[in-house]
């Protein structure tokens, strides 16, 4: 089914709740962009078995480009049409939509999707679930945000950390019960995000790959805090600077959002726009990370870990801030290099090694694919939420822990 509006839900046939054996999971998103949704959404879909979970999707913003691979797959997909600034009837609209789906399990991630946990009870959504990604624990919300899920704590059956770190922080500094908190790893579809087989795809506009291009880039949403100046910066003094390696230099980012202008603008003001590619949002991500020689996320207190496993299993060493999960993925000196928050200049210099000693980086990048094929399958990632799905099915929305 396509994208529909809550007030269509509403009128909806009764086919749109759950009818049958399978249960149906409503995932509570942000957007669904070119950086593909939180917490590889689309991969686990996939991944689940569709005779046990059915899904629908719930977007606060405008769906994006995902829509496409998840309609395909039979998911349902409402859009709430979240608008800048306060949207104070935003919670009504998606109580409304809750009560047309009439969802078994809604399953919300991060800070955004917390207020929704509140609205899924009183919506009558008897099994809930909240998934921690992204960024480093104590800088979740601030104060504020650690207040939040206290106060919500007792609405949320149970809690996934995407990292150890995450895990901790949810039992400690919120207070989670241990048996209600999951840790589990991020994975990635290591099939469709992989190493490029030959010479890289001409990608982008006429003239854009010439040279013996060294394409460094970036996937993601484009706002305030995912630091893509901080790299658009970092390319133009490289560029200007007189080593012979940076005449090779690209710059790719993939992804749509209020500071893409901005870029954009930035290079076009230093002359470097024919240099640099800028598609926005895309659904043909794996080919791009294919032809990228260097992945670079530039967030300076923020982590995508999705986004650098689907940049591992592409075969890319990875420079990222050492922040949140960040440090669990990427071992510096070995798969990428970590770096200080706001460290501009260093920024500069890790891209700069990787430019003038290309062995480095294909070195690096063979061993951030090993990782993933070791430690970070979809298949695994899939079998951990299924438990923790069934669990909650059961009954009880806590998981036996080894000892």
């Amino acid at each position: 089914m396509g994208a529909q509006d809550p007030a269509d839900m509403a009128m909806a046939s009764p086919g749109a709740a759950p009818g049958g054996p399978a249960r149906l999971v409503v995932h509570l998103v942000d957007a669904l962009d070119g950086s593909a949704p939180d917490g590889g959404l689309v991969d686990l879909i996939r991944h689940l078995p569709p005779q046990r979970y059915r899904h629908a999707i719930v977007c606060l913003r405008d769906p994006g480009a995902w829509q496409g691979p998840l309609r395909a797959q039979g998911v349902e997909i409402v859009h709430l049409h979240r608008r800048d600034g306060r949207d104070p009837l935003l919670y009504l609209r998606l109580f409304r939509t809750l009560r047309a789906l009439r969802p078994d399990l809604i399953h919300t991630r991060d800070h955004g999707g917390l207020p929704a946990q509140l609205v899924a009870t009183l919506a009558g959504v008897r099994l809930r679930v909240h998934a921690e990604h992204g960024a480093a624990a104590p800088a979740k919300g601030g104060s504020g945000g650690q207040l939040l899920r206290r106060l919500l704590r007792p609405f949320i059956g149970h809690f996934i950390a995407a990292s150890s770190g995450l895990e901790q922080w949810l039992i400690e500094a919120i207070g989670a019960e241990p048996a209600r908190v999951s840790q589990i790893a991020n994975g990635v579809d290591s099939v469709q995000f992989h190493p490029r087989l030959g010479p890289a795809a001409a990608v982008g506009p006429n003239g854009f790959m010439q040279d013996g291009a060294f394409v460094v880039g970036s996937a993601g949403r484009l706002d305030d805090a995912s630091g893509h100046a901080a790299l658009v910066e970092a390319f133009l003094r490289l560029i200007a600077s007189p080593h012979p390696a940076h005449a090779r230099l690209r710059l790719l980012i993939v992804g749509d959002g209020p500071a893409r202008a901005e870029c954009q603008a930035m290079l076009n003001r230093a002359g470097a726009a024919a240099r640099a590619w800028l598609p926005g949002a895309r659904a043909d991500l794996p080919q791009l990370l294919r032809a990228m020689d260097l992945f670079v996320l530039p967030a300076p207190s923020e982590d995508r870990a999705n986004a650098i496993l689907q940049a591992m299993a592409s075969g890319l060493p990875v420079v990222a801030s050492a922040t949140g999960t960040n440090a669990e993925l990427v071992h510096s000196g070995f798969t990428g290099i970590l770096l200080p928050s706001h460290a501009s200049e260093l920024l500069a210099a890790a891209i700069a090694d990787y430019c003038r000693i290309p062995e480095m980086a294909a070195r690096h990048g063979a061993r951030a694919r090993s990782q993933v094929i070791a430690h970070h399958s979809m298949p695994a990632m899939a079998r951990d939420y299924l438990a923790v799905y069934d669990a909650l099915a059961r009954g009880g929305g806590g998981l036996r822990r080894e000892s």
